[in-house]
């Protein structure tokens, strides 16, 4: 009988290993911090002016906020948010005052497949999204309405 190659033992063993699986909790924003500031309005109508002069935009037929420089701030005014641990990240609209955005609560939770990334997004109302990003397979437990903690969550693998 033949000795089977230390490294081939290795690799089998590494292959045939369980893949743990990884709980994602949408987070509780209390803790979370603003990482970019919100824009000013000299530097809104700065930019308005940039991407609604864009050609490919206009033939595109995606001019919807460039009809109104109000519709382009409520798209545009935003700052970049993460969790306190750095999992989940999105953009908040810079009309909410910080402490609302930190006292909102989780309404549900869905897994959006966008090409080889799932994005575990968790909503808060107001416009408010916290998304986790990974190539794992990810899957919402529950119906993924968040009355409780426990009802909140994804399982990713």
């Amino acid at each position: 009988m033949h000795a089977i190659p230390p490294v081939l033992a290795l690799l089998v063993c590494i292959a045939t290993a369980p893949v743990l699986a990884e709980t994602l909790a949408c987070p509780d924003l209390a803790q979370a911090r603003q990482v970019t500031a919100c824009p000013t309005e000299a530097e809104l109508r700065y930019t308005f002016v940039g991407y609604c002069s864009d050609n490919a935009r206009m033939y595109d037929g995606k001019t919807d906020v460039c009809a109104d420089f109000d519709a382009y701030r409520k798209l545009k005014n935003t700052a970049f948010w993460e969790s306190a641990d750095g999992a989940f990240d999105g953009y908040a609209s810079c009309a909410l005052a910080p402490e609302a955005i930190r006292a909102a609560k989780p309404l549900r939770i869905v897994v959006e497949r966008k090409g080889p990334i799932a994005h575990v997004a968790c909503d808060y109302g107001n416009g408010i999204r916290f998304t986790h990003r990974t190539r794992a397979t990810c899957r919402v437990e529950g119906a993924g309405k968040c009355e409780t903690p426990e009802r909140c969550r994804a399982t990713c693998g």
